[in-house]
């Protein structure tokens, strides 16, 4: 926090740097500009849409997360300095945890998750549905949200997806799936998208080919995710996104969540906003929200180095014109309103249909 003050004080005396460039009117001084930072994510704190937590302390022999762990970017008390309520743990696995394997390296991450969140009463708390999410905030717990998991976790069993959400898991990423591949969804690609509706599991389309991405969106109940995807047209990245596919996110109500990481977004703060401009504009304030990629071997911009550096971002959105509500959408409401949904279509798909037993042989016939 002394650093951040340090340098908006800095450039308060410096001038020029406390206006937007082209910009004919003088903005406020950066300290008004913290403070509103501040005031706005206490409002409307950070839903975190990827950490790689569950990897980097398996690597650990001790850590404290609560009074704070220098070898790792992610804990409570930084989490709490940038105002992060919620935070989506990812399960991802490396590359030799494919195939067989993937189910039990999973199912040992989600064994870490629950210790660590046990381990840490005070600033964790395990949640499944939106409303467990608010609990968590209005407790004064970071709400910690399983997934993405990966698609190698299923393989080509809607069981092992059914089990995975009832161990809590809310996100399945479609990357790398042999049912979701350059020539879209299979017929049981499709059948694991509606099962991921009726069971209220969120779909995670970064990395995914453009097809199968395009069609999980036409096809999905609910809004679909997109955990590290930042704009193309800024800065091109296989796991970007082209403006053709941010304006269908935007028509299907998805969530791109930018990740802040510089070999998708840049090295400084001012290229993370060039990404959440760009995707706010083309696919609409309710369709942009934010994914730290702490602790998952990204490297970060500056001054975006850990979870407690937040505000450096929102100053950034408000010298540049964001709206409190545009804010409140990017930080909290967006994440919000996809949970939300997911946990309304499952109550209502339930209600009709019953799981179905499909696999890829029932289906590819």
């Amino acid at each position: 926090m002394a650093d951040l003050q340090h340098d908006i004080h800095t450039t308060t005396e410096v001038g020029r740097e406390d206006y937007l460039p082209d910009d004919p009117f003088p903005m406020e001084p950066g300290a008004a500009f913290l403070e509103r930072a501040h005031a706005l994510l206490e409002a409307h704190p950070v839903a975190d849409g990827y950490c790689g937590l569950p990897r980097a302390l398996g690597a650990l022999p001790w850590y404290d997360l609560e009074l704070g762990e220098t070898a790792v970017a992610t804990d409570v008390p930084r989490l709490r300095e940038g105002h992060v309520g919620a935070l989506f743990w990812s399960l991802d696995l490396p590359a030799r945890e494919g195939g067989d394997r993937a189910v039990g390296a999973t199912l040992e991450q989600l064994d870490l998750v629950r210790r660590v969140v046990e381990m840490h009463p005070e600033g964790l708390r395990l949640v499944r549905t939106a409303g467990q999410v608010i609990d968590a905030r209005n407790c004064g717990r970071v709400a910690v949200v399983l997934g993405p998991a990966s698609a190698a976790a299923v393989g080509d069993s809607l069981g092992i997806l059914r089990v995975l959400q009832s161990l809590g898991v809310r996100v399945l990423s479609l990357a790398g799936a042999v049912w979701a591949g350059e020539a879209g969804l299979s017929r049981f690609g499709e059948e694991v998208v509606r099962e991921m509706n009726r069971l209220g599991v969120l779909a995670d389309l970064s990395g995914a080919p453009e097809a199968a991405l395009a069609r999980a969106l036409a096809l999905s109940k609910t809004p679909v995710l997109c955990t590290r995807s930042a704009a193309a047209a800024v800065r091109p990245h296989p796991a970007n996104l082209s403006d053709e596919l941010l304006g269908q996110l935007g028509e299907h109500k998805g969530v791109c969540m930018v990740p802040l990481s510089t070999e998708q977004a840049g090295p400084a703060v001012p290229d993370v906003a060039d990404h959440l401009d760009h995707v706010r504009d083309l696919a609409g304030p309710e369709c942009v929200a934010l994914s730290g990629t702490f602790d998952s071997g990204a490297a970060h911009p500056r001054d975006l180095d850990d979870t407690s550096r937040y505000p450096h971002l929102i100053v950034e959105l408000l010298r540049r014109g964001w709206s409190e509500t545009e804010l409140s959408l990017l930080t909290w409401g967006n994440v919000q309103r996809a949970l939300r949904s997911a946990d309304f279509t499952a109550r209502a798909t339930q209600r009709r249909r019953d799981p179905n037993p499909s696999r890829p042989a029932d289906t590819e016939a």
